[in-house]
């Protein structure tokens, strides 16, 4: 694979849609108090994104491509699980969206720094929509539906 010929204009394009979407989430999840927010997820996204363009600039070729995003999704997954708590207090797990999260704006910077537009754009808009109205949708389905206590207490997510 060729060295991949990027101007600078086109690099801070990548960079800024990276950085603005992995804000954007952050931001949600500063507004639900969660300890990683805006700075970490912003950060997450321009160093996910830099390395990606940083592959594609230096000629690496799809393999090396390939094992970038590998170590890339491994290492923010490991990052993912450090919020990842059992809270014995109240009986239940917490963190896990905010891992989720993290993991999520890694790979939508990965695609950003690629320069898929459309399909950066069109997951940060779903996933921007689960954030902000999953919680609502949950407890309207659990008023509808009820929720099975026991159940509850058996997978430990109370």
């Amino acid at each position: 694979m060729a060295v991949e010929v990027l101007g600078l204009g086109d690099i801070l394009m990548r960079l800024a849609a990276a950085g603005i979407s992995g804000c954007l989430v952050g931001l949600n999840r500063n507004l639900h108090h969660q300890g990683a927010g805006l700075r970490t997820y912003g950060l997450v996204a321009l160093s996910t994104a830099g390395l990606t363009i940083g592959i594609l600039l230096a000629g690496g070729g799809a393999e090396s491509l390939s094992r970038v995003v590998q170590g890339i999704m491994a290492g923010v997954g490991f990052l993912g699980g450090g919020v990842i708590l059992r809270r014995t207090d109240v009986g239940r797990i917490t963190g896990l969206t905010s891992a989720a999260a993290v993991w999520f704006v890694a790979g939508l910077s990965v695609l950003s720094g690629l320069g898929l537009w459309v399909l950066t754009g069109a997951l940060l808009a779903f996933a921007l929509f689960i954030l902000i109205f999953g919680r609502p949708i949950e407890h309207f389905a659990e008023r509808v539906f009820g929720t099975d206590p026991e159940d509850d207490e058996e997978h430990g997510t109370r």
